[in-house]
């Protein structure tokens, strides 16, 4: 009985947010390129990578290394 109710929860949460990606809105891409120094060209490339989360496609995410002094 509690292996059929873990099972359906599972499946339930599958189905609910399995296919769903959570993609930057235009205000919080305008907030990071606020600090660049070329404003518009970061926010044409963020809309971009946002267009492709988006589609389903690859996409590029930078990893800068902590370093700890």
């Amino acid at each position: 009985m509690k292996l059929f109710f873990n099972s359906s929860f599972f499946l339930i949460a599958l189905f609910l947010l399995g296919n769903k990606s959570f993609s930057i809105t235009d205000y919080q891409i305008k907030k990071i390129c606020k600090k660049e120094r070329r404003e518009l060209t970061c926010i044409k490339n963020l809309r971009e990578k946002r267009f492709n989360l988006e589609e389903g496609n690859y996409i590029e995410i930078p990893v800068i290394p902590y370093k700890n002094n």
